[in-house]
Formats: structure tokens, sequence, C-alpha cells
């Protein structure tokens, strides 16, 4: 059944004219930096409130704040000086000037209503039968709040309400009927809640701005700043390591396509065979990395995809790429001139409609398919990062012209390879070190190779830019992609590809 308690008590307040609204607090806490280093005279602000302070040598901040004087305090009494109360009967001209007209209080059912004719702070606490408080607002002039809204359950509670020094306490019971709204009298100005929230805010030279906020005053706060990231530099063309990623136009687009499989690409010269994985919890608005698998002679698009890209894609642990192995042209010679375009096509499609980080995009690809990917790093710096080619030699059906612009490349090399034998593929080698370097000192590095029937050997060049660096691997073998060390059942090419691409 439902239950209301009124309860209603005239009084009179007396209080200082020259006191203002406030909350006692005190805030407390400690400026690190991410290492866990102290960060010294940092600017500490509570924006609402306009205090200020600085850190001091170990990271510490204390911001406090006191309530206003009161009258019952200039008295030198301890309590609230309410008129009727011993002590505050008659008193000096000077406090009964102080004293303002008589308010109104009452509790309805859950519903505090305030009249009087001052503008003191009306201070509001709500407690369970326990006392665990459950509200702690201070609220101004005249008008009406639903106390119930604070509760979240069935029963008896207890408000303590004062203003200015008068204090009163109620007893009031929610049924948990909570949808009625309680406006403010016609009367009366509205109610203003102050709260006891606020907006902090740490500013240090070398550090990000930190902004906080904080629902609870009291209390201690431990602060991280990050260092404030330098400008990425700019560049003719391509990136610098590690930089942010770059999205593409198709972040924020819904893919219709397949996610795992193939589907017909539709481009300027046909219809190809288009073989792609995308990570099962593919998020359009992360950009992801794209690596292109491209097959040899006699392969095709799905022996890639069932070889997982060069074993590339089992390494994706945190599923940051998404994978594509374009179909060849059909001919005995799988990439031609015109497969060239298809690229340019294809790239600009999956960029247009998948979430890809421009910025690293990578080939791979085995003997023709190298080759191919090869090419692609003489007159595609703009678009790729760096390529992974297993087997290759510096020719093909056809080769683009070379653009003077470097990228990264790593190649993988069989020293028992008849087919694209060793000289072909440090031919192929060497034009990417005239690239890569200043005045193509690159190119005069002897690179360590491995030693015949033992465990491969990479090289990573030291004269190149930084910027694209130079991966030379070798072992004893034939012409296959996925050399193996002696005794080993598992290759270490995929593994190493990775490490490479993940330089970037």
């Amino acid at each position: 059944m439902k239950q209301s308690l009124w309860t209603g008590v005239s009084f009179g307040v007396a209080m200082a004219l020259s006191a203002v609204a406030a909350n006692a607090f005190t805030l407390t806490g400690k400026v690190s930096d991410e290492s866990g280093k102290a960060v010294q005279n940092a600017s500490v602000s509570l924006l609402g409130k306009a205090l200020d302070t600085k850190t001091d040598a170990t990271g510490a901040f204390t911001i406090h704040q006191d309530d206003p004087v009161t009258s019952g305090d200039s008295l030198g009494q301890g309590e609230p000086c309410v008129v009727g109360t011993p002590g505050c009967e008659g008193g000096s001209d000077a406090i009964a000037q102080q004293r303002i007209s008589l308010g109104y209080l009452s509790v309805n059912g859950g519903v505090l209503s305030f009249s009087q004719g001052s503008g003191s702070p009306v201070h509001v606490q709500i407690f369970d039968m326990v006392g665990n408080r459950l509200l702690n607002e201070t609220l101004y002039g005249s008008g009406t709040v639903d106390m119930k809204a604070s509760v979240k359950a069935k029963g008896v509670y207890f408000a303590r309400v004062r203003v200015g020094n008068a204090m009163q306490n109620f007893r009031f019971t929610a049924d948990g009927s909570f949808n009625a709204a309680f406006g403010t009298k016609t009367t009366a100005k509205a109610l203003l809640k102050v709260g006891d929230n606020d907006d902090l805010r740490v500013v240090a030279d070398g550090f990000d701005t930190l902004n906080v906020k904080l629902t609870n005053l009291d209390t201690n706060l431990t602060l991280t700043l990050k260092k404030t990231a330098p400008p990425e530099p700019q560049y003719a063309y391509g990136w610098g390591l590690k930089n942010d990623p770059v999205p593409t136009r198709g972040c924020g687009k819904t893919w219709n396509r397949v996610k795992s499989g193939s589907y017909d690409f539709q481009w300027s010269k046909g219809k190809r065979t288009i073989r792609i994985d995308i990570p099962d919890n593919y998020d359009n608005n992360k950009p992801y990395k794209l690596i292109f698998g491209m097959h040899c002679m006699g392969g095709w698009a799905g022996g890639v995809q069932q070889e997982g890209y060069y074993g590339l894609k089992p390494l994706d642990t945190q599923k940051t790429a998404i994978f594509v192995a374009p179909e060849g042209n059909g001919n005995q010679a799988p990439w031609g001139q015109d497969d060239y375009l298809l690229f340019d096509e294809l790239l600009a499609d999956l960029q247009s409609n998948l979430c890809i980080d421009s910025s690293r995009v990578f080939s791979t690809g085995f003997s023709y398919g190298s080759m191919f990917s090869n090419g692609l790093s003489w007159n595609h710096q703009d678009v790729l990062r760096a390529v992974a080619v297993y087997e290759t030699a510096e020719r093909n059906i056809w080769l683009p012209q070379r653009q003077n612009k470097g990228i990264g490349w790593m190649g993988v090399l069989g020293l028992d390879d008849n087919l694209c034998t060793p000289e072909m593929g440090r031919a192929a080698r060497d034009i990417i070190l005239t690239l890569n370097s200043e005045n193509g000192k690159a190119k005069n590095e002897q690179a360590q190779e491995a030693q015949r029937n033992a465990a491969h050997k990479c090289y990573d060049y030291t004269t190149v830019e930084e910027r694209f660096p130079v991966r030379w691997c070798t072992q004893s073998g034939g012409h296959i992609w996925d050399h193996k060390d002696p005794g080993q059942n598992k290759s270490w090419v995929p593994q190493t590809t990775w490490d490479f691409f993940s330089k970037f």
C-alpha cells in the first residue's frame, strides 16, 4: 500500500550575508608519465570551481575548499544557530540584521518542497536504514525535488535537509513509483543543482592535456600523462617506420561480398576470380593491412589461399590483415602487362569498399608470382610498402620502367635453384639496393649467405635508407618457396616474412 509522510517545519535562519555557496572537499592525487616517473610543475585545475594548483617534485597535488563561515561560527558556537534555540534568541543588532525571513520545508511521499525569501543554500542528504549515504547535493532557490529518484529499491529512507544553519531530519517511504514528474512552483525560482562533480584538467609541457570528469571531489587520483607525439615527418613519397595508419575511403562502409572465399571481380578488361580472407571480427572503422599473394606458373589463386597466403595468414593471430590472391590471366605466363592494370583496379576497389591502411599494402609471390611482385616493386612504390619474393628473377614476360624510388624488399633464394637461378635472384636484389640507397652504395655491401647444407641465413643491409630495408635470405635448396632448416618440419620463411612486414 502506498504510504506518504507529510512533515512541515517553519524556521528562521541566521547566516553571514557574505557567505558564498560551497561544499567542503579535499581532492588529492599524483601525476606520472607512462613510465611511472613523477611529473613536476604540472598545472592542475578544477574548471567549474576555478581552483588551480601545481604538482610538487613527487607529482603530488592537493585542492581543498572549506564550507563558508556561518553565523554560528561568528558567535563562537560550534552548532548551527536556529531562531528559537537557546543562545540565538535576542542577540546583537548586527546579528539581528543578518537574519532572513521565515522559510518552509515539507516532505510529501518523498517529494521535498521548499520555499524561502532568500538565496540560502539547501543541502540535501539521503540515507538508507543502515546509514549508507545515497545522495549529497546542494540546491538553491525555492521549488521541489523528487528524493525518491535517488533510491533504487522500496523501503524507508531518511533525508537530512539543511538551509543555511537550520537543519531538519525527515523520514519518507519509497514504493517504486518514480515516474511522476515534479516541477517547480509557479511563483518560485527553480532549484539549481550544484552537485559534487567537476572537470579536472592537467597540463604539462611535453604531454598531451588530460581531462577527467569527476563525480566525487573528496577523492584521491592516480593520473598518467602521455607524452605528446611528435608530428610525423613528411616525405615526397612513402612513410616513416611505424607511422600512424592511413585509412582509406572504404572505412565505415559495409562489405557485401564474401568474407572468406572467392568472388568475381569485373575490371576494365574482363572478369577475374579473386580469393579473399577478411578477419571474422572485421571492424569497418579499423584500418587493416592488405597482403597480396601472387601464384606461380602452373598454380592458381585457390592454392595460394589454401596454403595460407604463403603461410602468413596463420601468423596473423591479432587479425590485423586482409589477404587477397587474384587469379592470373590463364596463360602459361600467368602475369603480363595487363595484370599491372588489374592490380591497380583491384587495389582501388578494395580500398574503396574495405577499411584498409593504405600505408601498409604488401605483395608476395613465388617463382612467376615473385617476378610479378618484383616488377610491381619497380613502379608501385607510392602504394606498396614492401614485397617479399621467393625464388625471384630480374626478368618477366613484361617489366615496367623503373621509378627511382625505394621500397621495402625481402628476397628468399635457394642456392641450388636452376630455374630462377642465384644469379637472377642476386641481380633482382641489386636493382633494389641501387634504388634504396644513396648513389646506390648498398650494392657494394657484401651480404652474408648461408653455408651449404646448413641452416638458412638472413642478412639485413645496413647501408640502405632506414625507411626502405632490404633483407636477403639464402639456404641450400631448389626451386621451392617453403625452405626448411635441416631436421625441421616447419618452414622458416613465413615467420621471417611476417617479422619483416612488421618493421613497418
